[in-house]
């Protein structure tokens, strides 16, 4: 698997958590803060797309609310 499938994977998964559960706020911001969060865990050697979905919504949920404007 490439980085690339292995990012888009583990967006796919945290953005689906988040959507079902009713916490995502502003589509693109939301985006972006996931993509960063995945991809700075990828740099840093993790593998696993569900270590990597799991960080991602970790890591969302402890940010400020964002409100859709």
């Amino acid at each position: 698997m490439t980085d690339t499938d292995l990012i888009e994977q583990s967006f796919a998964i945290a953005w689906s958590v988040l959507e079902r559960t009713n916490e995502l706020g502003e589509p693109n911001w939301s985006a972006n803060f996931l993509l960063d969060e995945i991809i700075k865990r990828v740099g840093c050697g993790e593998r696993h797309r569900l270590v990597l979905s799991n960080y991602a919504i970790d890591a969302y949920r402890r940010q400020p609310v964002q409100l859709v404007s």
